[in-house]
């Protein structure tokens, strides 16, 4: 199958039907009114991202696409059917972009999700609608609306984990064929790799992440030299970019670390963001004698700015797992928690003191503070009945 990334194709969407101008017309039915119906809704250009698909092919051969319009009203107070939609599949990762304004409309980049690319007219109303008591014969309609006509530019840009960079002939496509099922073609002469690649790596303990076999990098290549330019735009969604230079190159008159920063200079011309992503550096075909030599003065170079170079023979697979380990604690690091800065705590303010010549407020007295505690224990205290009296006995009674 043959990949394309970009295309530039044209959306139309469908007409709105217009409303009709009809009266009743029956038997025994005097001055029966206005009757005709409203049009139907044209139908929209929807675009969906689907993850079954890995090129824009389909696109390159059929340019044009066009939605169908609604239907026209009808009389008897019947109204016109509405279009479908017409829904165009992607893949993810798909960018489209409006070629009169270059402006990104949407990023595809999740599978299912849709966009509505244009948006269908809306059907007019009939003379049914317009009728009233001051108005009863209109012999007007609304006609339908315009549905949206655009031209789209299409670029795909591939959802990989890790991206494999570096100049031709150093070991991509070997690479990406040991760690996962790729196949891609393997030459011993540059630009052998015409279109990316994908994999999926299987790591430890049921991890897997995916991985991109950039076509190779030259100097110059975010300017437009090579292949370069046609596919920097697949890096850009990496996590992790693993830089592969090729130490065998030495006795052709090239140096590994005049290599290394070429392309770290093509990668922050095309985005400056991109030159700050995390790299594994790979010095790769270690298993020939002179490569062997070149590693120990580009390890030393490496060193001083502080980053460490994995020795890696793709054709033994020497080295192999270090790189898989380098590449899985970046990707699989937990997320830094971000510091906030503490709050400084102002000291509170002293009293001030009084001024000696204020007047002091005079203090109560401590007698009536005992008034008021013996009237309220006084208070709390129940009130004692009174004794009852004694029967008079009955020699009192004679008396009396």
């Amino acid at each position: 199958m043959k990949f394309v990334d970009q295309v530039r194709i044209q959306v139309k969407a469908g007409d709105g039907g217009n409303g009709c101008i009809a009266f009743r017309r029956e038997k025994y039915i005097e001055k029966g009114g206005p009757s005709g119906g409203d049009g139907g809704n044209g139908g929209s250009v929807i675009f969906v991202a689907n993850p079954q698909l890995t090129t824009l092919l389909d696109y390159r051969y059929l340019q044009h696409h066009r939605a169908r319009s609604g239907q026209h009203g009808m009389g008897g107070d019947c109204n016109g059917k509405s279009a479908e939609d017409l829904v165009l599949e992607v893949p993810v990762g798909t960018l489209l972009r409006d070629e009169a304004t270059q402006q990104v409309l949407v990023d595809l980049s999740e599978p299912g999700q849709r966009f509505v690319a244009a948006q269908g007219g809306k059907g007019g109303l009939g003379n049914m609608n317009f009728a009233s008591s001051t108005r009863q014969t209109p012999r007007f309609a609304q006609d339908g609306v315009l549905g949206e006509e655009k031209t789209l530019i299409l670029e795909l840009k591939l959802l990989a984990d890790v991206g494999l960079i570096g100049y031709p002939n150093a070991g991509k496509s070997t690479l990406i064929s040991r760690i996962s099922r790729a196949r891609p073609k393997i030459a011993d002469y540059p630009f052998t790799t015409l279109v990316p690649n994908l994999g999926v790596v299987q790591y430890k303990d049921g991890l897997s992440f995916v991985a991109a076999d950039i076509p190779g990098l030259i100097e110059g290549a975010s300017e437009g030299v090579g292949l370069g330019l046609q596919f920097l735009r697949h890096v850009e969604r990496c996590r992790v970019l693993i830089h592969l230079v090729d130490l065998s190159a030495a006795p052709e008159g090239r140096d590994p670390v005049k290599d290394f920063d070429a392309i770290n200079r093509e990668l922050a011309r095309y985005s400056p963001e991109l030159a700050k992503r995390p790299q594994v550096v790979v010095g790769n075909k270690v298993d020939l004698p002179h490569a062997r030599e070149a590693l120990g003065a580009f390890e030393k170079t490496l060193a001083r700015r502080k980053k460490t170079v994995l020795p890696l023979s793709g054709a033994t697979g020497e080295g192999l797992q270090a790189v898989l380990d380098a590449v899985a604690a970046i990707l699989y690091a937990p997320p830094k928690a971000e510091v906030r800065p503490e709050r400084r705590v102002r000291p509170a303010k002293r009293p001030v003191a009084a001024k000696s010549s204020a007047k002091k407020a005079p203090a109560k007295k401590a007698p009536a503070k005992k008034a008021k505690a013996k009237v309220k224990a006084k208070a709390a205290k129940p009130k004692a009945r009174p004794p009852a009296r004694a029967k008079p006995t009955k020699k009192a009674a004679a008396k009396r």
